[in-house]
């Protein structure tokens, strides 16, 4: 959605001065800068699209549909699975308060946004990429934009938080998503992130069995990596190991100030096995149902029907919560052996000049 609040916060990506919103004409609307003179057309009315007008040569493959041909971004289920890990730990770590203002950064469908509206807190997504969820579009704030080029003010926010974005990111594109980060966040404002380090553990040689397995067991045709395999592939692993995060973090004005790891062994058997082999079995019964042989129909049918069970709060759903409780142990067994997957919360601790382009 667009709050009257959204648009006041939100600020021109290009030289940072205010918006108005005017008649594109043919019914179209029209957000123009108040300083530089630019215009954003915009072409939804669920979202702003504030987007640089000079697009980075950099860019993610999440803008791409083919990575979304599941539609899993459509609707928002309960967190669960890796999906409850994550966002538990956010909420233990940022523990925000009603007068906190907050940004998702690289919010994908927004489902943390929906998750975490009992915060009460002022909250919007940006990404760049617009496979927003319907409920997202309806009941929080959105906005299309380039991490590098944040669309807000100095100091914006009190709060933030990036899932499963920092790895997407060149060396560059990372130090300048953070250093915007700093400069829209308040003195002693805070970042969450989950993300990892190239880095790993012994330990994780269990999660090397799993990911044997699951190649077997896809082989044999019980599971379909396909779609896993597609996301990953936009990975670019910036950080070598978490003294180059320390660094990293300490050029861009923050300071490490809380971290926990995550090797997700037994995550990894449920999520690359149990529930693959689960997925696998009702794209075959939705693909027999249909008549066709394609992929991507019976996959977008199966992942549907499991969402509409999950959201009525049945065995599925029960089922799914065990699971989740389980999945657990790997944050309280390894979360503190230093490996490549982590939770860290990063305070702010000076700021970082990032000059407005003119």
């Amino acid at each position: 959605m667009i709050s009257d609040w959204l648009l006041s916060t939100a600020r021109c990506p290009e030289c940072r001065a205010s918006l108005t919103v005017q008649d594109g004409g043919d019914g179209g609307t029209l957000i123009g800068c108040t300083g530089c003179g630019a215009g954003y057309p915009q072409a939804s009315r669920d979202f702003l699209d504030l987007r640089p007008r000079e697009r980075f040569q950099e860019q993610t493959k999440y803008l791409e549909a083919s990575l979304h041909a599941d539609a899993r971004h459509e609707r928002v289920s309960p967190p669960l699975l890796g999906s409850r890990i994550r966002n538990d730990m956010l909420r233990k770590f940022l523990d925000p308060s009603p007068s906190d203002r907050i940004v998702d950064l690289g919010c994908g469908s927004g489902r943390a946004l929906m998750w975490n509206r009992d915060w009460g807190a002022r909250a919007v997504g940006i990404d760049i990429a617009p496979f927003f969820s319907e409920d997202a579009r309806q009941d929080v704030d959105l906005l299309l934009g380039d991490l590098r080029r944040l669309p807000f003010a100095d100091a914006t926010f009190t709060a933030a938080y990036s899932l499963d974005v920092l790895e997407h990111l060149s060396p560059d594109a990372l130090r300048g998503m953070l250093a915007e980060a700093n400069r829209i966040l308040d003195r002693g404002g805070r970042l969450f992130v989950y993300t990892h380090v190239r880095k790993n553990a012994r330990i994780a040689v269990g999660l090397r069995w799993i990911n044997a397995l699951a190649r077997m067991l896809e082989r044999a045709g019980l599971i379909d990596m396909r779609q896993e395999r597609l996301r990953k592939s936009d990975h670019l692993n910036p950080l070598r190991d978490i003294p180059e995060l320390e660094a990293v973090a300490s050029t861009t004005g923050f300071r490490l100030a809380r971290i926990t790891y995550y090797t997700p062994i037994v995550g990894g058997f449920v999520e690359n096995i149990l529930v693959r082999m689960a997925e696998r079995a009702m794209t075959r019964r939705a693909a027999r149902r249909l008549g066709t042989q394609d992929h991507e129909e019976p996959m977008r049918e199966a992942r549907n029907a499991a969402r509409e069970r999950i959201r009525r709060k049945g065995p599925t759903y029960a089922a799914l919560g065990v699971l989740s409780m389980i999945m657990k142990l790997d944050v309280l067994l390894f979360g503190r052996v230093r490996s490549g997957p982590f939770f860290a919360l990063l305070e702010k601790t000076e700021s970082v000049a990032v000059p407005a382009r003119t």
